[in-house]
């Protein structure tokens, strides 16, 4: 009777483990920079940071990969393994180690002017949708948070809006200018 009631136990514990197993999502994350090189043939891509350091990236090639990834942002960007441009300003939205991160897809930022600015967050405007930062040199900036802005955070990426940001945070802003004031494009808290 025991043993019938252990092998009863271990059958239901293998059963939520694959249950949890099976509905496990990757974490998709952010970052800002310039395309380097696609090699479509080794589905590949190489993206300089806008931290100076260079990412290497797979592109995701099973789809049946399961993404905490927010839909109206995945919406906007190019897959991957159909992102052919190089050279531009672009977000990388990936997930996995920085060892071998494995590329979702691109968003291609346009034609710039961009500006690059890290700095401590001195205000966050939530309900005005502006960021306010001061930067090493002790300058002020603020930037405007639109519909389209995109962060990453330590949850993975969320559009503008969603970003909840605290006083005194590090963060590295990527910006343009848009009817005379700065954009932010994208916002990576560090």
């Amino acid at each position: 009777m025991r043993r019938g009631c252990f092998e009863a136990c271990l059958l239901i514990g293998c059963f939520f483990l694959a249950t949890i197993a099976a509905t496990a999502q990757e974490v998709v994350h952010a970052l800002c920079g310039t395309v380097l090189s696609i090699n479509s043939t080794a589905k590949t891509n190489t993206v300089g940071a806008d931290d100076g350091s260079k990412w290497f990236f797979n592109d995701l090639t099973k789809s049946n990969v399961s993404l905490n990834f927010d839909k109206r942002i995945r919406a906007e960007a190019t897959t991957a393994d159909a992102f052919t441009k190089n050279g531009v300003r672009a977000v990388v939205y990936y997930f996995g180690s920085s060892d071998v991160p494995t590329a979702v897809a691109l968003q291609d930022l346009g034609t710039g002017p961009f500006e690059k600015s890290d700095g401590t967050v001195v205000k966050f405007h939530r309900n005005e949708h502006r960021l306010t930062l001061k930067n090493k040199s002790g300058v002020e900036l603020s930037f405007h948070i639109s519909p389209k802005t995109v962060a990453d955070t330590a949850m993975g990426v969320v559009e503008g809006y969603e970003l909840e940001l605290e006083d005194g945070a590090q963060v590295r802003v990527a910006a343009t200018l848009l009817n005379a004031g700065e954009t932010a494009l994208f916002i990576r808290a560090m």
